[in-house]
């Protein structure tokens, strides 16, 4: 199946406008992970991302009654900006739709580069869907950003360099995983010179469409997507992306927030560039491959795939990183409320450095401390500490990987509820980052129910996150979730969440 592909990457024109962008070796990642880390640096494109290379390259394939009627796409950032810089490059009317929740940085970038835009609806379905209404009205030409042979085609061309620029075959090649343009561009050349390289597909824990569909052997659509890594955020794997890919792909990887957050930093320490989410999932994907197989000696390569990303990311992001190299754990303690108590507790931590360190009086029993310290990566370092503590009288509890804690617990330690809240409920609710957004949330929730607590803190990205408390009674709790079902946004129902119980839960009355 790869041949058929690669005289069309071979006769892709994408040098018009996109680079040949480097490949380099990463000295810091290499010699931690004791194999050779070679990163391919589409993040240094004109428009910071590989997707320039598609867009041109069908923008090329169009015939010239195409051309004339203009195109249009469906984005929210790098595929955006890639067919807004092609159609510039060519003289072509191009409108982009884009959703209103995209960060204005990213629309900006694409109006600058010429393109009409139209920011509809709040997901990338409700855009696809308006951009799909033009194609009917205007007789305008649709760019798909992935499942499409000449997109796939330019993309391509991204392993076609990979081959020419490295003088032996790699042991494995890790690629970032949304609709599968990408990926199915590189495996086919890359399988047909180098077949005995591994191809690794790299996906979001929880944007992972590719996984699911190899696992039930057909394409498939994810209930949810997460949005973190947003270049990657695509409920379905495209059809003709997974008809290349099903039978050259060796596996998929699956990667959480923390670890794509540990890589965006490890691209930095070697590069000084800053890679985005979905640019920076390659690599994590490849640190994850060599923990599991212990590998040692190989060359791996992993593709940076783009560096759009907003500057008020950059706060979450650092935030995360120290978890997702799992060089910071976060941990709830219980120790006596008398004098002398938090010494003692210092000296059980030993010479640790301690990065957080958070505590309000509740009651003259106990305190509950809620601590961010550093551990050594890979190792016992966590669990020994966590026996030791106990061993000393300590009631320890690992909160690490509890999301509650991580997103808001930590900003809100401040003393339990008192008596009298024992119908709060407690929900993690994910919500379109736009004006009235959050209004919209509390006006559906209406004047039925108290509001007991509130948090929210904007990440800068695409979604804001809400930790809401109510008083719901046992009763009326079918009534509320209805309701939260009309306001349709993604929620969690956290009432029984370990972190909520133990830092702003009701305390037990005497």
């Amino acid at each position: 199946m790869p041949q058929s592909y690669i005289k069309r990457i071979l006769d892709a024109r994408v040098y018009d406008v996109a680079r040949e962008t480097p490949v380099d070796q990463a000295a810091l990642m290499s010699r931690r992970l004791d194999n050779r880390v070679w990163l391919k640096r589409e993040d240094l494109q004109p428009v910071f991302s590989f997707k320039l290379r598609g867009a041109y390259n069908k923008m090329n394939c169009l015939s010239d009654e195409q051309r004339a009627k203009g195109v249009v796409a469906a984005s929210a950032g790098n595929h955006a900006q890639g067919l807004a810089m092609a159609a510039d490059k060519m003289k072509v009317k191009a409108i982009i739709v884009m959703p209103r929740t995209t960060p204005q940085i990213k629309v900006d970038a694409v109006r600058d580069r010429g393109a009409k835009v139209i920011l509809h609806g709040d997901s990338y379905d409700e855009a696809a869907a308006h951009a799909a209404k033009l194609v009917e009205e205007k007789g305008m030409t649709y760019v798909h950003p992935f499942d499409d042979p000449d997109v796939i085609a330019g993309q391509g061309t991204v392993g076609m360099e990979i081959v020419r620029q490295h003088e032996q075959p790699l042991d494995a090649i890790f690629v970032p995983v949304g609709g599968g343009g990408l990926l199915a561009g590189v495996a086919a050349f890359v399988k047909y010179v180098w077949p005995q390289t591994r191809v690794i597909g790299v996906e979001p824990e929880d944007a992972a469409c590719l996984k699911l569909a190899l696992e039930k052997g057909r394409r498939a659509v994810l209930p949810e997507v997460g949005l973190f890594a947003d270049g990657c955020a695509v409920a379905q794997v495209g059809k003709e992306t997974f008809r290349v890919v099903k039978n050259l792909v060796d596996e998929v990887i699956t990667v959480g927030t923390d670890e794509m957050c540990a890589a965006i930093k490890d691209i930095f320490e070697d590069t000084r560039s800053i890679a985005e989410p979905a640019g920076a999932l390659a690599l994590a994907g490849l640190k994850h491959y060599v923990e599991r197989e212990g590998a040692q000696g190989q060359d791996l390569l992993a593709i940076v795939s783009g560096a759009n990303t907003n500057f008020d990311r950059l706060r979450y992001i650092s935030e995360r990183t120290e978890i997702g190299e799992q060089r910071e754990a976060v941990i709830s303690v219980t120790i006596p409320e008398k004098p002398g108590s938090f010494r003692a507790f210092c000296n059980a931590l030993g010479r640790r450095n301690i990065t957080e360190f958070n505590y309000r009086y509740a009651d003259a029993g106990s305190a509950q401390v809620f601590v961010g310290l550093s551990v050594v990566p890979g190792g016992t370092d966590l669990a020994e500490l966590m026996i030791k503590l106990q061993q000393k009288g300590y009631e320890a509890k690992d909160l690490t990987d509890n999301e509650v804690a991580k997103l808001h617990i930590r900003y809100m330690v401040g003393g339990h509820a008192p008596g009298g809240l024992d119908s709060e409920r407690v929900y993690r609710v994910e919500f379109p980052e736009r004006p009235g957004a959050m209004a919209k949330f509390l006006s559906g929730l209406g004047q039925r129910w108290n509001i007991s607590m509130f948090h929210y803190r904007n990440h800068g990205a695409a979604y804001g996150r809400i930790l809401v408390g109510v008083q719901v009674p046992a009763s009326e709790k079918r009534d509320f979730t209805r309701v939260l079902e009309e306001i349709d946004y993604r929620y969690w129902d956290e009432t029984d969440n370990l972190a909520y119980q133990l830092y702003l839960g009701q305390r037990e009355q005497d």
